[in-house]
């Protein structure tokens, strides 16, 4: 992954990547890694926010999985 699409991916890692497994996986330094999963924990916590509220596309919920990557990573620290 180029410099310029580490910032795209912190920015809108969906969009990069397929799942947080997939993060994980890569071949990104360790600090790329976290600092993907938490631009999308933050993009997932949003969106449960926006569905209490009832303005939802319908995006999956996928905090749970992103939360168990964290983990995983920190683990591997």
């Amino acid at each position: 992954m180029a410099m310029g699409e580490g910032k795209k991916a912190i920015d809108d890692p969906s969009r990069a990547f397929s799942s947080p497994r997939e993060v994980v996986e890569s071949e990104l330094p360790h600090e790329e890694k976290v600092k993907i999963l938490r631009s999308w924990e933050l993009d997932a916590r949003r969106l449960l926010e926006s569905a209490e509220e009832n303005m939802t596309g319908g995006e999956k919920d996928r905090l749970p999985e992103i939360q168990r990557a964290l983990r995983e990573l920190e683990g591997n620290a």
